[in-house]
């Protein structure tokens, strides 16, 4: 059994980083500009990333490419760069955003509200008891 529900949550890994952008991706980087206005510093949006500063400049630089973003140095600091989203960005983003908030309406439609409290209460023991399982190896 144990093996059928780790491959199932490997899949549901996999399905939401897909459907649901990921956390470190251009849809990712996109969502957050779009949910902040459409501009932050560079420095701001690794704060809100859980990616390298290498990554986030690797995922900018493909953004930048495609003419989503545009990136500045700060009137304040100029050693900072603001990303703001371009028009075209905009759009992407908005569009983006609304695909995303479509699909967390739909991704658990299938569980009632007192089904979808138990896997949230079944989920949380179980990222407490990984984050246990991982100090220990860190500790060892």
């Amino acid at each position: 059994m144990t093996k059928e529900i780790l491959h199932d949550l490997g899949f549901f890994g996999h399905y939401l980083h897909i459907h649901a952008g990921g956390r470190g991706g251009k849809q990712f980087v996109l969502a957050i500009l779009h949910k902040s206005g459409g501009k932050l510093t560079q420095r701001e949006l690794l704060e809100h990333t859980n990616i390298s500063p290498a990554a986030l400049s690797e995922v900018l630089s493909k953004l930048e490419g495609e003419e989503l973003i545009a990136r500045k140095p700060c009137a304040h600091d100029r050693r900072q760069l603001t990303i703001a989203l371009t028009p075209a960005g905009e759009v992407e983003a908005a569009l983006m955003c609304k695909k995303r908030e479509d699909f967390e309406q739909q991704a658990l439609a299938c569980l009632d509200q007192s089904e979808q409290e138990q896997l949230k209460d079944l989920l949380d023991r179980l990222v407490a008891h990984w984050k246990n399982l991982e100090e220990c190896e860190v500790s060892a």
